[in-house]
């Protein structure tokens, strides 16, 4: 009888044990995606397909399978990063301003939203002011969500592989880096 009681206090203390483990991991993962919080649930690899009617670009300064190095922050590890490009194409670019779908804080001017992102966009640029839905589903509680256009850019826009300059796995297809946010070198 005492061995049972003892090896059920072992086994308690145990998973007391794993359990705050498992809590510490959850707790830096928490951290992690706070240090950009509007970019935390970000959808760093993609499956590399592109919106219907998005055009390739016919003359792109970074050719599909050269290297550039990146020159923007919308994530921890990717200033600085050498990627290669997997993807070239001429259209808007957007900032913009939402509310997840699925609740919490705004996420105010999000790097970038492409026009074949956005619902019912028509065929001419929008303008910043403009409200719009979001097809895009870069991030959670994106695709669906009420917008605001914060600024439009008329761009090669690029679909990127990279290897974070914190380390750790290898993003491919992440979409969407503008020309201006790329170099040829550091």
């Amino acid at each position: 009888m005492i061995k049972n009681k003892l090896f059920v206090m072992l086994l308690l203390s145990f998973s007391l044990v794993l359990s705050a483990c498992g809590n510490d991991e959850t707790e830096k993962k928490s951290e992690d995606s706070q240090d950009h919080a509007d970019h935390g649930a970000m959808n760093h690899s993609g499956s590399g397909e592109v919106p219907k009617g998005l055009k390739e670009a016919e003359s792109p300064t970074y050719q599909v399978g050269s290297k550039a190095v990146i020159n923007a922050d919308h994530m921890k590890g990717m200033d600085g990063a050498e990627a290669t490009i997997s993807g070239a194409y001429d259209t808007t670019v957007y900032t913009v301003t939402y509310t997840p779908t699925t609740g919490g804080e705004k996420v105010k001017n999000h790097k970038w939203v492409i026009h074949e992102e956005i619902k019912d966009a028509g065929d001419k640029p929008l303008t910043p002011g403009t409200e719009v839905i979001l097809e895009a589903d870069h991030m959670k509680g994106m695709k669906g969500a009420k917008a605001t256009i914060d600024s439009a850019e008329q761009t090669t826009v690029y679909m990127v592989d990279y290897t974070p300059t914190t380390g750790g796995e290898r993003m491919k297809n992440h979409k969407w880096v503008t020309e201006s946010e790329l170099s040829k070198d550091k």
